[in-house]
């Protein structure tokens, strides 16, 4: 017997490709830093990134209006609810992505995307390419985390 996470996911749609321009463009360090071409790149990685969230969660808002949680068995019903649970819980954290994902593509529209919002820097393709939504280089990301760090061991 399929769980629930199972029947949502074999249910839903494949979202689009959130990674690759349709043209099979990849911006490289020898253009200039956010250029057009670069940003519109980015705006368009990033919208997809968006759409294909909203697509899941969509999807799993359909699945529980369609399924009925009244398992005649308690055992069936407990393990359906922690199911759910999980999945609710995994759209919850994506809702917060999608708020970043927002921010980035306002960051792209203000000409401030690229750049680290701790020490202006322009943070590396690499980086943009594996997590669009970054918002400081690696190095500022780890005195970040290492100042964190130290504060919560206070």
């Amino acid at each position: 017997m399929a769980t629930v996470i199972d029947r949502v996911t074999e249910s839903r749609m494949t979202p689009p490709p959130a990674n690759d321009a349709d043209d099979g463009y990849r911006p490289s360090a020898d253009e200039p830093f956010m250029s057009l071409r670069q940003q519109d790149y980015f705006r368009r990685k990033l919208s997809a990134w968006r759409d294909a969230i909203l697509l899941e969660s969509a999807g799993t808002l359909s699945q529980l209006q369609i399924d009925s949680l009244r398992e005649a068995d308690i055992t069936d019903r407990a393990s359906s609810e922690t199911d759910w649970s999980i999945e609710l819980r995994t759209r919850d954290r994506q809702r917060k992505l999608i708020a970043k994902i927002d921010a980035a593509l306002r960051r792209l529209d203000e000409g401030e995307y690229g750049y680290c919002e701790v020490t202006g820097e322009p943070i590396s393709l690499g980086r943009l390419e594996a997590r669009p939504i970054a918002t400081m280089t690696v190095e500022a990301q780890e005195r970040h985390e290492r100042h964190e760090k130290v504060s919560r061991e206070d």
